[in-house]
């Protein structure tokens, strides 16, 4: 028998080849089930006009509202019973224009009922065009 230890001369190595074929394969599949979607988003042309701005302003009613709770019609103070009374001197105010605005001026301690009565008695009149006057903040 023949108990000679061989030299080995090659060295255990690494093959690099498969293993970038087998990253090259992965890397094509996510490639392709990958979903490349960006947010959805409207895509909305908007038409055109060349028109004047209106000089007309609508017809407004002010109506103000303090802390207290006291309420006015263009800065005429009224006397505050129901809703539908309120509604009554709006319709008087608006003078039967549709289209009447109704700004509210109301303090910033103004109960939140007090304008919900406002908004409601406008409701009511047939007036549905509501805004509310604000200062601007320092």
């Amino acid at each position: 028998m023949n108990f000679q230890h061989r030299k080995n001369s090659e060295e255990p190595e690494i093959n690099l080849i498969p293993m970038i074929d087998v990253l090259l394969v992965v890397l094509i599949f996510l490639m392709v089930t990958t979903t490349y979607s960006k947010f959805s988003e409207l895509q909305i042309n908007l038409p055109q006009a060349n028109g004047d701005t209106t000089k007309e302003k609508p017809q407004q009613v002010t109506v103000s509202v303090d802390a207290a709770g006291n309420y006015a019609i263009n800065n005429t103070p009224i006397n505050f019973s129901n809703v539908a009374n309120l509604a009554q001197l709006l319709q008087q105010a608006a003078k039967g224009s549709p289209d009447t605005v109704i700004v509210i001026n109301a303090d910033a301690k103004t109960t939140h009922q007090s304008v919900i009565n406002v908004m409601e008695a406008g409701r009511e009149a047939g007036l549905t065009r509501i805004t509310f006057a604000t200062e601007k903040a320092n």
